[in-house]
């Protein structure tokens, strides 16, 4: 008889956790201030600026918007997080160092203090486009609860406002109290016009409060345009594996990107900005030719695939890409969008369109990117104001149909009706309008998107019949 001898296991190596002790990085001084910590963020404007050949003179103190968990990850190493750029033919590794405080959004008196200092001078945005609480008419809905909740709070001084544009209106009045001059702020969130929206937002409740608060700001405060560009996932567990077992380090908030990154920028910087130009972004006098082209052809096909994969049982931007008939739609989208595109000066060959469209395709099809859909159709009330609207009323006007825009829109309430957990800020809305039936229910629903489409009956009619598209059965019309 013999007896087999088995050796114990080796321990677990216990990796070291990310931080600027692991991996040497002087903390540069606060000089911008970003509200809306979160992934894309942290791949777009955080690693614009760590690439910035004057990246020691320019730090960034980042805050979350609704919960504090980016924040106290993030803490935990210093500010440090590494970037995953994902390609068909496999991944690299940066650390990204640029972000030097994390903060939970809910402390305004911090805030307060950063947005006051001289030292600082830009504010960035990603608050997502519906924290702008853009009414269909585009100005600030004064009428929102939160914004009632925080102009109140605001007025009593018995508490702090809870929105990201109530705490920005109350950081811009500490930076006037304490006469520390002009900053600008960007917005980087995937609306028209984006600085016009931030600045009419931000005026908006600085006037509903303070009206010579609004007349400084007005004065004081640049608001600069931009065409963001960078589809950035959610991280998952496997992302943070796969770290790990690259990089021989723990790291808790690692973010995910594909190679491909854009920035357009138009505005001024009076108080100065990072040199973001050496990482390739662009400063143009016109933004909204490349505005509208980002908005139409990308994000317009990330709504179109979003609405119409989840019908199609599909979860992922490659999934649903794959599908002929998601494929159809998407292309037919793009024709009307292309046709209403005009480049600088006139010249839509400046926009490279064709180029951009292959450019697209293939970034769409990344299958090692697993874009959700699900996170892309949130808020869509908000966001086919800005993606299908325009092409939709620009064909009409040309007496065109515009059916491929209009499609986009039907296959956003078929999906409020289907989608088991609706995410949108007029969900309560979209529900009660999906109790109604025939065109009284596309009336409803359309009136939460363009109260003025929702009153021609013609594009009523047009919707109408492109719901259920994307059925099980469906054949493109």
């Amino acid at each position: 008889m013999s007896i087999e001898l088995k050796s114990a296991p080796e321990p677990a190596v216990e990796l070291p956790q990310l931080s600027r002790s692991l991996r040497p990085s002087a903390k540069a001084p606060v000089r911008i201030v970003h509200l809306g910590l979160g992934a894309f963020h942290r791949s777009h404007q955080a690693w614009y600026t760590h690439l910035s050949a004057d990246a020691a003179d320019w730090g960034i103190a980042a805050f979350t918007g609704r919960r504090p968990d980016a924040a106290l990850a993030l803490a935990e190493q210093d500010g440090l997080f590494t970037l995953v750029e994902r390609a068909d033919g496999g991944d690299s590794f940066t650390v990204v160092s640029s972000i030097v405080e994390a903060v939970d959004g809910a402390d305004v008196q911090r805030l307060a203090e950063l947005v006051a200092a001289p030292a600082t001078a830009v504010v960035t945005l990603t608050i997502t486009e519906a924290a702008y609480r853009l009414g269909a008419d585009g100005q600030l809905d004064r009428t929102a609860s939160d914004v009632v909740a925080d102009l109140a709070l605001m007025a009593s001084g018995s508490g702090n406002p809870t929105t990201p544009l109530g705490r920005l209106v109350l950081a811009l009045a500490a930076r006037r109290t304490a006469a520390a001059g002009p900053l600008a702020v960007v917005c980087c969130d995937n609306l028209s016009n984006n600085g016009t929206v931030a600045h009419n937002a931000v005026v908006g409740m600085a006037g509903a409060w303070d009206a010579g608060l609004a007349g400084w700001i007005d004065a004081n405060i640049s608001f600069v345009s931009t065409s963001v560009d960078r589809i950035t996932p959610r991280t998952t567990d496997a992302d943070i594996a796969a770290v790990q077992a690259e990089c021989g380090y723990r790291d808790n908030s690692p973010v995910v990107a594909e190679p491909f990154a854009n920035w357009v920028l138009s505005g001024d910087f009076p108080a100065g900005r990072p040199r973001w130009e050496d990482a390739g972004a662009v400063f143009v006098a016109d933004i909204e030719p490349y505005e509208n082209r980002k908005l139409w052809l990308l994000n317009g096909a990330h709504s179109l695939l979003a609405y119409a994969g989840q019908l199609r049982g599909h979860t992922t931007v490659a999934q649903a890409l794959a599908d002929p008939l998601c494929l159809q739609a998407v292309e037919k989208f793009w024709d009307e969008a292309e046709a209403n595109l005009s480049g600088p000066d006139g010249n839509p060959a400046e926009l490279q369109i064709p180029a951009y469209r292959a450019a697209l395709l293939a970034r769409f099809s990344n299958a090692r990117i697993a874009h959700n859909l699900a996170q892309i159709a949130m808020d869509g009330s908000t966001k086919l104001r800005m993606r299908a609207v325009p092409v939709l009323r620009a064909e009409r006007a040309a007496g065109r149909s515009g059916a491929a825009a209009a499609l986009m829109i039907a296959a956003w309430m078929d999906d409020s009706a289907a989608a088991a957990a609706f995410q949108d800020p007029l969900a309560s809305e979209a529900a009660e309008a999906n109790r109604l039936s025939g065109a009284e229910r596309i009336r409803a629903l359309l009136g939460l998107v363009d109260p003025a489409l929702a009153g021609d009956p013609a594009v009523v009619e047009l919707i109408a019949d492109l719901c259920g598209t994307f059925g099980e059965l469906a054949v493109f019309p």
